[in-house]
């Protein structure tokens, strides 16, 4: 008992006292303690190192860990403005950077009783929004097509034109149309579905999807069963979401269609032609079961693209 007391007290009484041997002792706590892999040790030593070498000129000297406690935000503000200057960074790896910053902060609080929360209060620049990419409505529909004449049995054609169906007619997520069970069929006009956080929304169903739904429950092998899963694979099990991200990868390739035309992006699609058929954001918000709005904005970046687009075509100057 009184041996572990004696190298705790040892460890302590060598507690680092420059920032590099804060560093030094942030990376053994990483490996040892949090067991992180070595590729993510290697970034948070990278960014925390290019940091105290910053601080070195900043302060005009090296940096102690009593100096790291009295930073302020400006300081770490500094520091990405240079890195943004000198490396060229993009927001995102100014946010990874930032990221790692915080959590040496963090450890130096926690482990070494040196708190500086202001460090925490720094923000991360806002990444820019990658832009959904959408399938054209003829493309949509020809999807559809392709998925109804596939060469397989009749309900499992069946099955994946009504999954297709519901992401690209309803906006359903794929977890969230395989989470549609028997109780669920025949199909109505509204549709309950719980989403992202447990969050319940009605979705409305067009004739065309309801048609699909039904269809491909009159086509089924399978008994039916309130309880049990919709969507099936081959042995009757809950539908395994692969198959249905390997079959529209597979359509792709034969269609010719570009990487981004994923399950996801009929979801996109949904939002996109509502909006260009004169849907309003908030219901576009409330049918897609987004938690805020900003989430939806970005389709009108989207529909924005898309009239610059016929408009530089169209127009006799452009």
């Amino acid at each position: 008992m009184d041996n572990t007391n004696s190298t705790h007290a040892h460890t302590h009484s060598h507690a680092p006292n420059t920032a590099s041997q804060a560093l030094y002792a942030f990376v053994e706590h990483l490996t040892h303690e949090r067991r992180m892999s070595e590729h993510t040790i290697d970034g948070y030593r990278r960014d925390v190192g290019n940091f105290l070498g910053f601080l070195v000129n900043h302060l005009g000297g090296e940096a102690h860990v009593n100096d790291l406690v009295n930073l302020t935000p400006s300081d770490v503000r500094a520091w990405l403005a240079f890195r943004r200057a000198n490396d060229d960074l993009q927001a995102t790896s100014i946010s990874r950077a930032l990221s790692a910053v915080r959590a040496f902060f963090k450890y130096l609080d926690r482990q070494l009783d040196k708190p500086n929360a202001r460090i925490q209060m720094v923000k991360a620049p806002k990444r820019p929004q990658r832009l959904p990419r959408p399938v054209s409505q003829e493309i949509a529909k020809n999807l559809l097509k392709e998925v109804e004449n596939q060469d397989v049995e009749p309900w499992i054609a069946a099955r994946d034109a009504a999954m297709v169906a519901l992401m690209y007619g309803a906006g359903l997520r794929i977890s969230e149309a395989l989470s549609l069970t028997d109780a669920d069929v025949p199909a109505r006009d509204i549709l309950r579905i719980q989403g992202k956080g447990n969050k319940v929304r009605l979705v409305p169903l067009i004739p065309a999807v309801r048609d699909a739904l039904n269809v491909y429950y009159e086509k089924r092998p399978f008994l039916s069963d309130e309880e049990g899963p919709l969507f099936r694979g081959v042995k009757g099990k809950k539908l395994n979401p692969r198959i249905i991200q390997k079959l529209i990868e597979k359509l792709r390739i034969s269609m010719g269609l570009p990487d981004t035309a994923t399950p996801h992006a009929l979801r996109h699609s949904f939002a996109t032609h509502l909006l260009a058929n004169g849907a309003d954001l908030r219901s576009i918000q409330t049918l897609l079961g987004h938690a805020s709005l900003s989430s939806t904005q970005i389709y009108t970046g989207v529909e924005a693209d898309r009239l610059k687009a016929i408009h530089k075509a169209a127009h006799p100057r452009a």
